[in-house]
């Protein structure tokens, strides 16, 4: 899976604490903390014909990583909200738009990794692409990354951070096997995540995810949680073997980047009946009922 360049974002304008300048203009302080030390916290945010979907959700998010770390004079919900809403109105966008906020501990008056010398504040960024679902619908190939995810005792992965060496180099492995992703375990050998997706299965009608012990507790993971208990399809969230995978009826990721998409490979295993499964349809479903009808009225406020 390679992400496609869109002709429509050729001239997007980017916001820098404000600013709002051409994307081969803009630029942040090479004493920026997310320059010199990947510190920085981030979000992913989906716009839905006007309306942020789970806004509250990721913007709490942010502001919890936000705390975790200890930055200085962060911007309220209320400050960042204007500044999605000046970029999108910059860019005249409506819709099938991915927006990524970043928000770094700000500029440094010196080299270094003390917080101390971080006197400016915070640094944030907005950053709005016209960016379809970037999954192939039909099911995607996935294989097992040697790489683990970090535990919470190392670093805890809750704290919605930029720093994601640890996935990009499972990225790595799954571009050298020609597959779209790769399934992460953690160090007790269960189940995390993809590089960048949650995961779910389902065996005999029950729909099962992992635990976020040692991946961030995803917003679209919650709501399709959230869709098994309102309409009555069992669910529940475990520790999952990777051979539970390969003898699972149905697979699927989930992200707010693309949404809901099934998974049909897997260590060059067959999963299910290698196509889009019944439960899998249901809830994807489910979750385009709501995108297209929940969210913030970003554009209307």
């Amino acid at each position: 899976m390679l992400q496609k360049f869109y002709e429509a974002n050729r001239d997007l304008l980017v916001n820098i604490n404000g600013k709002l300048v051409h994307r081969d203009e803009a630029g942040v302080s090479p004493f920026d903390s997310s320059v010199q030390n990947g510190d920085a916290v981030w979000e992913g945010l989906r716009l839905y014909d006007g309306r942020i979907f789970k806004l509250q959700e990721h913007l709490d998010r942010l502001q919890d990583g936000a705390k975790a770390l200890a930055y200085d004079r962060v911007p309220s919900n209320e400050e960042i909200v204007e500044q999605v809403r000046r970029t999108l109105v910059a860019n005249n966008m409506q819709d099938n738009v991915h927006v990524r906020l970043t928000l770094t501990r700000g500029v440094k008056y010196t080299s270094g990794m003390d917080p101390r010398i971080n006197t400016s504040g915070t640094t944030l960024i907005v950053l709005a692409e016209h960016k379809p679902p970037v999954y192939e619908r039909g099911g995607i190939r996935l294989i097992t990354s040697g790489i683990r995810r970090i535990p919470p005792d190392c670093l805890d992965q809750n704290i919605h951070s930029c720093n994601m060496l640890n996935s990009i180099l499972a990225k790595i492995q799954a571009n050298t096997a020609g597959v779209d992703d790769a399934v992460m375990l953690d160090l007790n050998g269960f189940v995390s995540e993809t590089n960048a997706t949650h995961l779910f299965l389902v065996k005999r009608g029950i729909v099962a995810t992992p635990h976020t012990h040692s991946c961030p507790e995803g917003i679209t993971r919650a709501t399709v949680l959230d869709l098994c208990q309102t309409h009555g399809i069992p669910a529940e969230v475990r520790d999952i073997s990777l051979p539970e995978l390969y003898r699972a009826d149905e697979l699927f990721c989930t992200g707010t980047m693309g949404e809901l998409t099934p998974v049909i490979e897997l260590d060059g295993r067959t999963i299910g009946s290698a196509e889009r499964g019944p439960i899998t349809d249901r809830l994807r479903q489910l979750y385009a009922e709501q995108t297209s009808g929940a969210g913030f009225p970003i554009l209307t406020e």
